[in-house]
């Protein structure tokens, strides 16, 4: 045998070998077995072993070269043991001289392996997830170079499919082996947009299975990789210039897809795997496993979103390698959406009739893919850790967002049960129908108007089914989150014009652009801020950028044709700012009469209640508005220095809390000394229980999503409002950090349909 380190080089012969040895069929074990001798050969060692992961998480030797051979199906490692188990704990290569040495060593004697000291071992990855390992071992102490490393990685990705694809093993053999996740699991999360739904489960921006993995031709591979690569450079720059833009993608993640996309260790990685053997697909699929193992576990939030980045980019280039890099998704009739996180306008992008459900790796129920979710009634879920490890194509899933939870591949009882749930969900949904003309009127006769929160074109043909009585908040950057360039100003009038044709003779209250924060827009130059939720955004934008401000005030005005206006301005943290954002409306209002255009027959302007600067302000606040409305979202999120966004921090909060109610109290006593009208648009007004509680401080008027207007005003025809004030009102005296259960326990003892 050759000296360690003088193998034949290149992985690109071996694969070959391996492809004809495998042509000539024969039994599994006796083709597995000549794999390992191949590659032992190759790279010159003296022990060369394949170890698969069963069902259960050991991983059991299933071929060997080197180690006795009747330690094949006998030898097992439980999960995390020894130096395989390590390998698979890192999710990526491990190189050692000295391998008896190493704190992760498991003797097996049965396996006859003390004499070998150098040890290779590389996962074998599939879709980001080790299904076995793949080791090589030598007798003497020695460094395995970059190279060998980086061979072993590519025959261990090739390995990885032929498993997965039956080329080396058949079913009965891989009965008990997780190619795939095949088994039962239900994973916690939390609650974005309420409901239930069942279905297949489709991978969003799913990468297309690369069909073949070797390649025949490397010069012609090269050459397809290379146009590839420039159409996906093309179309990512083509979207910085606003020419072809993506639906709600943000200026810095174009720009950090415009980097990756150029990136010369990126292009260098994927032009030396085709180099080495591999199609130009295969070779994606290689470079797209090294990053999320090394990545995936990355503790910096940073890195995990760069990870994202990376996943979508590996993805459009391999939908162009297939030559459909522009085509849209084709839904089954009962599809399921997993993503790891969605912007706002992605979701659009797939057909709402097929689309049943939504379930996230991460993002929050403030998120603005969850508001559109909400909006479009889509039972969402998110904040599920390995969500897209634990998930294929096609699986059964199960939406439960009624209790925070999904279940992949459900057992037949747990689809009977859900299924049974869902029936019920309708007959509930068929009396909120029922309600749908019902005024909304406590038991002791006290009026709750009822609102709907808007800034979806679809919102407004739902709007006459939900028993709204107008719209509360219509959220007016959506249309601009959607569009390639800039709104002109004709565009703007006309969806304002339509908002109020739709709604008729309900109120509609239209907020000003809230853009800013995390609704960067790809068209409008910004610099990143550490602190973006605390940072130039909402009414402090429209303020520094005057011609824009104005350019929507003066859409809405022209669009309401003499009918009756309300605008708010968002996040005013103090009266300086209110004062300067209604000088605009007079200016412009003043611009139009001069112009001889009709002015709104009456105009309210008010200003939202987010900052909490300004709860200790309203004294002064309250004179110069004719309304104001509680964003509670913002205002929550400022009061419990918690980024609503953040996950690892999002739930430290409770809105039915001393603090949080006592606030809501403030606010509402204010506003009834100066009787100035208030309503609460923010999410809280939207859930039975919340809204139970915001009814007993006083509060009348509510602006939630569509799904949320059957719930509340179910509840409020059940509730007696005096009762539940004085109930409330001595739970809020309290010092516990959140009162919910106690309130629950009071809305069930008063009889309140929650």
């Amino acid at each position: 045998m050759p000296a360690p380190g003088l193998a034949i080089r290149g992985p690109r012969s071996l694969l070959r070998q391996i492809r004809e040895a495998l042509a000539g069929g024969g039994p599994a074990q006796s083709r597995l077995d000549m794999v390992v001798r191949i590659i032992a050969r190759s790279m010159v060692a003296e022990v060369c072993s394949i170890y698969l992961r069963r069902a259960n998480g050991e991983m059991e030797l299933f071929a060997t070269e080197g180690l006795k051979p009747e330690a094949v199906h006998v030898t097992t490692l439980k999960p995390g043991e020894g130096l395989v188990g390590e390998t698979m704990r890192l999710n990526r290569p491990l190189s050692l001289s000295d391998a008896p040495n190493h704190p992760s060593f498991s003797y097996r004697p049965e396996t006859g392996e003390d004499p070998f000291h150098a040890f290779l071992a590389a996962p074998l990855l599939r879709g980001g997830r080790a299904i076995g390992v793949l080791v090589v071992q030598n007798r003497t102490e020695r460094v395995y170079t970059e190279e060998e490393v980086e061979d072993l990685q590519i025959i261990a990705m090739v390995l990885a499919e032929m498993v997965a694809g039956g080329g080396l093993l058949g079913e009965g053999e891989l009965k008990n082996v997780e190619i795939a996740p095949h088994r039962p699991e239900r994973l916690k999360g939390s609650r974005f947009a309420d409901g239930l739904a069942y279905g297949k489960a489709v991978l969003h921006e799913a990468p297309v299975a690369p069909e073949q993995l070797l390649s025949e031709d490397s010069a012609a591979e090269e050459r397809r990789l290379k146009t590839a690569v420039e159409a996906l450079q093309a179309q990512i720059d083509e979207m910085l210039e606003g020419q072809h833009g993506i639906l709600g993608a943000s200026f810095e993640v174009l720009e950090t897809y415009r980097m990756f996309a150029h990136d010369r260790g990126w292009n260098r990685s994927l032009e030396e795997a085709v180099r080495s053997g591999l199609t130009a697909e295969a070779a994606v699929e290689r470079v797209r496993s090294e990053h999320r193992a090394r990545l995936g576990q990355a503790r910096d939030p940073y890195l995990r979103e760069r990870l994202h980045d990376l996943e979508d980019l590996n993805d459009r280039l391999l939908r162009h390698l297939s030559g459909d890099g522009h085509a849209p998704r084709v839904l089954p009739d009962d599809a399921i959406l997993i993503a790891r996180n969605l912007g706002p306008a992605d979701l659009l992008e797939y057909d709402r009739g097929r689309l049943k459900g939504l379930l996230l790796e991460e993002g929050s129920s403030a998120s603005h893919a969850a508001i559109v979710a909400r909006a479009l009634g889509i039972p969402c879920v998110g904040r599920l850790a390995g969500l897209r490890d634990r998930v294929s194509e096609g699986d059964p899933v199960i939406v439960d967002a009624e209790t925070g939870e999904a279940y992949l591949r459900p057992r037949p009882d747990v689809i009977t049960a859900s299924l049974a749930r869902m029936d019920v969900r309708a007959q509930r949904q068929a009396e909120f129908a029922r309600l749908r003309e019902t005024p909304a009127f406590t038991r002791d006769g006290a009026k709750v108007t009822l609102l709907m929160n808007a800034g979806l074109a679809v919102d407004l043909d739902i709007l006459g089914e939900t028993g709204a009585e107008g719209i509360g908040l219509f959220r007016t950057e959506f249309q601009f989150m959607v569009a390639e360039e800039l709104p002109r100003l004709n565009t703007q009038t006309a969806l304002y014009a339509r908002v109020l044709d739709a709604a008729g003779d309900m109120p509609v209250t239209f907020r000003t652009l809230d853009l800013g924060g995390d609704k960067v827009l790809p068209y409008l130059e910004a610099e990143r801020e550490d602190n973006p939720a605390l940072g130039w955004r909402a009414v402090r934008m429209g303020l520094d950028r005057p011609a824009l401000l104005r350019l929507q005030l003066r859409a809405l005005i022209s669009a309401a044709r003499g009918r009756p206006l309300r605008i708010m301005f968002p996040l005013i943290a103090s009266v300086d700012e209110f004062r300067a954002a209604r000088a605009f409306v007079d200016q412009e209002i003043a611009w139009a009469q001069r112009r001889g255009r009709p002015a709104p027959s009456r105009l309210d302007v008010g200003a939202m209640v987010e900052a909490p600067s300004v709860v200790w302000h309203l004294d002064a606040l309250l004179p110069m508005v004719d309304f104001v409305s509680v964003g509670t979202n913002d205002l929550m999120q400022y009061m419990f220095a918690a980024d609503r966004g953040n996950p690892r921090v999002a739930d430290r909060y409770d809105f039915l809390s001393p603090p949080a109610l006592r606030v809501m109290k403030t606010i509402q006593d204010a506003c009834v000394e100066s009787g100035t009208s208030v309503s609460v648009c923010g999410e809280m007004a939207g859930r039975p229980l919340e809204a139970f509680a915001l009814i007993a401080l006083g509060f009348d008027h509510l602006s939630m999503p569509p799904s949320g207007v059957g719930p509340v005003k179910r509840m409020v025809l059940s509730v007696d409002r005096e009762a539940a004030r004085r109930g409330v009102l001595s739970l809020i005296r309290t010092s516990s950090g959140s009162v919910r259960n106690e309130i629950e326990t009071l809305a069930r003892k008063l009889y309140v349909a929650i």
